[in-house]
């Protein structure tokens, strides 16, 4: 009896089913273009036997940042290149002229700080009391060159040292002056010497004894090339803080040039104020008395208000300085803020 082949009665649901599968794979194959192939093949992998699955490249996934270092190799920035947003494009050219900075402001003074007259206070009476005693060492060393046989032997070798100075040009006059000074005197604190934290003496008394401390050495160089010759308005005997021995100072400086040379105790050669990256100046003295030493400052024109809340006292203090610039009376009190010279 031949067998009777029976057809099973379809499910309507999954027919449908296999009908949008189908579809769906088709038209997943037709989203890719032509010059684009997908990374998958849906068709390979209804295929038995296939390898296509195995040749297929690799996923490639890659950040923004990735794109942009590559292109920066391939344009020659290197590796590290940093690339900033900007708003005007570097690729774009202008006519406008670029904006013109205005230097900032140097004056003449060393350190190419400004220099504004201090208040009374301290140090004015110590220069004051050294001034003094300056003049009346000048009598003896006077009475020396007139009587050499009568003069005291300090008195001598002071003169001896300023005919050193004398003898010599330029920079090498200075360099005589610094190196005598320092060879002539030893270093002792005022402390171990006087019983006192700070003491200013002329340099007779200085050479009398042969000791003391930075101030006694800048104050004979001072005066030594004033005997030599130099102008007062081009020396500057300087206070400041050195801030590599941490500690307060005191030196001489030189205009020569239009340069100042910076005359120490510690050292035996010159040093240009632009080299004395460790110092701190800040007051200069000389025959016109004491200055502070100060960053110039911004030029803005003061506002109505703040001309009329301006003190009494700073412009007290303007009439008193003969440079009309004037300080704040408030700014700085040499009383309360002394440098201890070592």
């Amino acid at each position: 009896m031949a067998p009777r082949c029976s057809l099973r009665k379809r499910d309507p649901f999954a027919f449908a089913l296999a009908i949008v599968v189908s579809f769906g794979v088709f038209g997943s194959t037709l989203c890719y273009g032509a010059d684009d192939p997908p990374l998958i093949d849906p068709a390979a992998d209804f295929m038995p036997g296939s390898d296509a699955g195995l040749s297929r490249p690799p996923a490639t996934f890659f950040s923004i940042n990735a794109v942009l270092a590559k292109v920066d190799q391939q344009r020659g920035r290197g590796p590290d290149a940093l690339r900033l947003a900007a708003l005007t494009p570097s690729n774009v050219a202008t006519d406008a002229p670029p904006a013109q900075k205005d230097p900032p402001e140097r004056s003449q003074e060393p350190f190419g700080l400004f220099t504004f007259r201090a208040p009374e206070g301290v140090l004015w009476r110590k220069w004051r009391g050294v001034e003094a005693d300056i003049s009346r060492e000048e009598t003896i060393l006077q009475g020396c060159r007139e009587h050499a046989e009568g003069c005291p032997s300090y008195a001598a070798q002071f003169l001896r040292l300023i005919e050193a100075v004398k003898s010599k040009s330029g920079r090498a006059q200075l360099e005589e002056a610094n190196r005598a000074v320092n060879t002539a005197i030893r270093y002792v604190s005022d402390y171990a010497q006087h019983g006192e934290p700070d003491r200013w003496s002329a340099p007779l008394a200085t050479f009398s004894t042969g000791k003391g401390d930075c101030e006694d050495y800048a104050i004979a160089k001072y005066v030594a090339l004033k005997q030599a010759g130099f102008s007062p308005d081009e020396l500057r005997l300087l206070l400041v803080r050195d801030r590599a021995a941490r500690q307060d100072h005191a030196v001489l400086a030189s205009r020569l040039d239009d340069r100042w040379l910076i005359l120490d105790n510690r050292s035996s050669e010159l040093i240009e104020d632009t080299n004395a990256a460790s110092f701190t100046p800040l007051f200069a003295i000389n025959h016109r008395g004491v200055h502070l030493i100060a960053a110039p400052y911004a030029k803005r024109p003061l506002l109505d208000r703040e001309l009329q809340a301006a003190p009494a006292a700073a412009r007290d203090a303007s009439s008193r300085d003969g440079s009309g610039r004037g300080i704040s009376a408030g700014t700085f009190s040499t009383t309360n803020s002394l440098p201890l010279l070592m």
